[in-house]
């Protein structure tokens, strides 16, 4: 019982990580990328 407990949240956190690294790589790749193309207007 304790090891499919221990699963279960064992998951839930890398998948948390897993979404976490996604959504990071995005917001990376558009302040990297799509900033210096699109610059504010003052």
């Amino acid at each position: 019982m304790f090891a499919v407990v221990w699963h279960w949240w064992l998951g839930f956190f890398l998948a948390i990580g897993g979404v976490l690294g996604v959504v990071g790589l995005v917001v990376g790749y558009l302040a990297k990328v799509q900033n210096p193309r699109y610059p504010r207007k003052p």
